[in-house]
């Protein structure tokens, strides 16, 4: 993730998908496929989709055989 990332940039699904995770992560040490899928409501290719582009930016993780949180710089409510 590039300093002074701006986190609003990102879609409302990411945001919505990047909460999942945070959550599922705070619960259980990090979230799976089939686990973001159903607390998002999501179809699998756009969750995928999403995971994708939070990756890249830096926002989560691949952890084993899920994701976790990668750096961050402002709080999740959820």
């Amino acid at each position: 993730m590039t300093e002074g990332h701006d986190v609003q940039a990102l879609s409302d699904v990411d945001i919505h998908v990047y909460e999942a995770v945070a959550s599922q992560t705070v619960e259980s040490g990090g979230a799976g496929l089939d686990g973001l899928v159903h607390a998002c409501g999501l179809t699998e290719e756009e969750v995928r989709h999403s995971l994708t582009k939070l990756v890249e930016h830096g926002y989560v993780v691949p952890q084993g055989d899920g994701y976790g949180l990668g750096p961050h710089t402002f709080e999740v409510e959820y």
